[in-house]
């Protein structure tokens, strides 16, 4: 971790090394609102940032550990205030797949009862304000295959591999080892 920072209400924090390259947290009073992979400049405008606030303190120490092996689930409060009601369900149902695990768009449908709306459910996502937290990278398409990340589908490849979940490469049409987990879980 190499800066905090406040504005408007909204606290960040970078952790400028993991092996996903730099990652900032936000976070407002009602809980963590959004993780971003962050490039290099925005590094530099902000790591001399040394406030540091309370709201993001639980994320970053939960994220450090995650990185480190040392934490499977994240037990911290999320602000998906911006999220519509249909993508605050599938985030929440999204951390609820197991870490090492992963499911496919159209079996989250199915178990939502939107059964043919894994298109729909895709782009919730790929919405997700919380990668990692949210754990989105763990959905691939029902055929086993990668699919796609906002993030980048090395990050999705990194991600899975952290949890013991290997992927042959990080193109979309990748398969992932261990295969599909049929839900529900």
């Amino acid at each position: 971790m190499t800066g905090y920072g406040e504005s408007k209400g909204v606290s960040f924090a970078l952790l400028e090394e993991t092996p996903l390259g730099p990652v900032a947290v936000w976070a407002t009073r009602h809980g963590v609102r959004r993780i971003g992979f962050v490039d290099q400049e925005f590094v530099d405008r902000h790591k001399d940032d040394d406030s540091l606030d309370a709201a993001v303190l639980p994320a970053v120490r939960q994220l450090e550990e995650y990185f480190a092996g040392n934490r499977k689930r994240f037990e911290i409060t999320i602000d998906l205030s911006g999220a519509t009601p249909f993508q605050r369900r599938i985030y929440q149902r999204l951390q609820r797949i197991p870490s090492g695990r992963v499911v496919s768009y159209g079996d989250l449908a199915d178990e939502l009862g939107e059964p043919g709306a894994a298109r729909a459910v895709g782009q919730a996502v790929g919405a997700n304000p919380l990668p990692i937290i949210v754990p989105c990278h763990r959905v691939v398409r029902s055929d086993g295959r990668l699919g796609g990340y906002s993030g980048g589908l090395q990050r999705k490849v990194t991600l899975l591999s952290l949890e013991g979940v290997e992927a042959e490469g990080p193109h979309a049409g990748s398969r992932v080892h261990p295969e599909v987990l049929r839900l529900p879980l």
